[in-house]
C-alpha cells in the first residue's frame, strides 16, 4: 500500500534549468547594456562553467565571472546583472505541466507528499513558496537538514521516519538516476524516473518506472494500491 510519494524538487517539480538559462541570459544582456564589454555567448558559457564548478546555488557567480573576465568586481555591472537575473528568475520559475494536478489528485486520494532536495533550505523554500506549493507537503528535507547529498540513503531514511512509513509504502520520483533513483533504492523504496526533466540524455535510468509526464505517477500509485 503506497501511503506517500517523495519528490525531488529541481527538474522534477519545477524546470530549474530553463529558469537558470533564462535568468543568466537576462543578466548578461543587462551587464552589456550597463557598459560591460563582453561577448554574450562566451559569457553564458563561462557562467555555466562556474556553476558546474562551484554549485548551482553559488550566490557569488557574477562576482567570480567579473574577476575572471575583467579582473575585478564592478558594482555597476554587478547590480545590473543581479537585478535582471532576479526579475527573469521569477518570470521563468514555473512548474512542469500537470504538477499541480498531480499533487492535488494524490492528496485527494489520501497520499501524503514530501520533498527531498539537495538544495539549501532557503533557496528550496523560496522556490516552493513562489510556486505556491508550500501547503501541500508534509515533509520538506533539504541539505541543511540532512547534511549529506543524494545518493546517500540518509535523506530518504529521514523522510520515511518523518512520514512514519516504511520503504515499501513510499515512492520516490526524481530526474537524476545516480542520485534520486540510486539513493532511494538503497532503502528498498520503489522509484520513478522523471524523464521529462532529464538533462543528461539518460538511456537506462534503473528506476522501476520512467515517466514522460508527472501525472503518470497518479496511475502508478492507483495500480499499486489495487494489488
Amino acid at each position: 500500500m503506497i501511503k506517500a510519494v517523495i519528490f525531488d524538487l529541481d527538474n522534477t517539480l519545477l524546470d530549474f534549468i530553463k529558469m537558470k538559462q533564462d535568468a543568466v541570459r537576462a543578466a548578461i544582456f543587462a551587464m552589456i547594456e550597463a557598459g560591460m564589454e563582453i561577448d554574450s555567448e562566451k559569457a553564458y558559457t563561462s557562467i555555466f562553467e562556474l556553476y558546474q564548478e562551484h554549485g548551482w546555488e553559488n550566490q557569488e557567480v557574477f562576482n567570480d565571472f567579473m574577476k575572471q573576465t575583467i579582473g575585478h568586481v564592478d558594482n555597476k555591472y554587478l547590480a545590473a546583472g543581479v537585478v535582471a537575473y532576479r526579475r527573469a528568475r521569477e518570470a521563468s520559475l514555473l512548474v512542469y505541466p500537470n504538477v499541480n494536478r498531480t499533487l492535488f489528485t494524490l492528496l485527494k486520494n489520501g497520499i501524503r507528499l514530501a520533498v527531498v532536495s539537495d538544495a539549501p533550505s532557503r533557496e528550496a523554500w523560496m522556490r516552493i513558496y513562489y510556486l505556491n506549493l508550500h501547503h501541500l507537503f508534509d515533509v520538506v528535507l533539504t541539505f541543511d537538514e540532512t547534511q549529506v547529498r543524494k545518493p546517500s540513503p540518509i535523506p530518504f531514511k529521514m523522510a520515511l521516519e518523518r512520514l512514519n512509513i516504511t520503504a515499501d509504502e513510499a515512492l520516490m520520483i526524481g530526474d537524476w538516476p545516480e542520485r534520486d533513483v540510486a539513493g532511494a533504492q538503497q532503502l528498498g523504496i520503489r522509484t520513478i524516473f522523471a524523464r521529462y526533466g532529464d538533462t543528461f540524455g539518460t538511456v537506462h535510468s534503473g528506476a522501476d518506472w520512467d515517466v514522460n509526464d508527472i501525472y503518470e505517477v497518479v496511475g502508478i500509485v492507483a495500480e499499486l494500491n489495487r494489488e
